[in-house]
């Protein structure tokens, strides 16, 4: 029997039937944001083949250097969203501020990593986007608790697309002759135990006492965990999400308060991993308990399975 498979835009506008006061500004924002992810999709498919591949000659405000992808995927981003004037203001992990919409208008803050692991591409390896969304209120300094929804868009073998209200996490996978992004992976949840672990053992010289006999006793059990990193925070996370296992990105002798943002990774994903079932650790506390200190604040994180977490939080 045929079962007509459900859009991404069908599962969008269902879920907005949950909120008695839904004005359709979400959906908007999130639908825009599926189509800008469409766009990167297709160009980076493209990248061989025409002159948008390459370095900019630009660093962005952590002083990393801006492939021309990530200047075009930014870009697209913040115009695409401040046009539908839902969106007050728009932050991007490759601006050193904040981008008002011209019209003031717009209920919604949306934050964005457009193009995470760009310089990955060249190599033919996964990249992808990450975006979390705020109720408007005067500050920029938020509680990654106050996320109204977050989630990411994987540019790999297939492009999909994560995403979480509130009401758990499901994924949905572009088919290319369709056009549309079909329902794939309904109610992840991620699995209460796993056998991988993903961090950069590069930096092992570095890794704090508590970091070092964490991972020396994964590797170490009677079923030594497996190490898995590609260096595209979307694609380690998504690995771990569906799979199980821990993600680590901690703090060290040189980087004493990690390297990954607050606002722009950390939050969304300890919101979508809650959302699966799973758990996330900053410093021994929940990172989305955290107020913003600044707009590009670092935090360490350690992220996924319930098992994998508590164990960690527990040396």
């Amino acid at each position: 029997m045929y079962h007509k498979p459900t859009t991404l835009t069908e599962f969008i506008l269902e879920e907005e039937r949950r909120f008695e006061k839904a004005s359709g500004s979400l959906t908007l924002i999130l639908t825009h944001i599926e189509n800008v992810g469409k766009i990167i999709a297709a160009h980076i498919k493209r990248t061989g083949l025409v002159d948008i591949l390459g370095k900019t000659g630009k660093s962005n405000i952590q002083q990393e250097e801006v492939q021309k992808l990530d200047e075009f995927s930014n870009t697209l981003f913040v115009d695409t969203l401040l046009k539908t004037q839902e969106v007050y203001v728009v932050a991007s992990e490759e601006l050193d501020k904040p981008v008002f919409s011209p019209a003031k208008k717009g209920k919604y803050v949306v934050f964005l990593d457009p193009l995470d692991g760009s310089s990955n591409i060249d190599v033919n390896i996964n990249t992808g986007t990450i975006f979390s969304i705020y109720h408007k209120k005067e500050s920029l300094t938020y509680r990654g608790e106050e996320q109204v929804a977050a989630g990411y868009i994987l540019y790999g073998s297939s492009v999909m697309f994560v995403y979480s209200c509130g009401f758990g996490v499901n994924g949905f996978t572009l088919d290319p002759g369709m056009g549309s992004f079909l329902l794939s992976h309904p109610r992840i949840k991620i699995p209460e135990k796993g056998n991988i672990y993903s961090i950069n053992e590069g930096y092992a010289n570095l890794f704090t006492e508590k970091v070092s006999r964490y991972i020396a006793s994964l590797k170490t059990g009677k079923k030594p965990y497996k190490l898995r990193y590609v260096g595209t925070l979307v694609a380690d996370m998504h690995r771990t999400l569906l799979k199980g296992g821990v993600y680590l990105y901690p703090e060290d002798v040189k980087n004493k308060e990690g390297k990954l943002r607050l606002m722009f990774e950390v939050n969304p994903f300890s919101f979508i991993v809650k959302q699966a079932g799973g758990m996330a650790v900053s410093l021994s506390k929940n990172p989305l308990t955290y107020t913003a200190r600044s707009l590009h604040e670092r935090v360490p994180i350690v992220i996924g399975s319930p098992h994998e977490v508590k164990y960690y939080n527990s040396l």
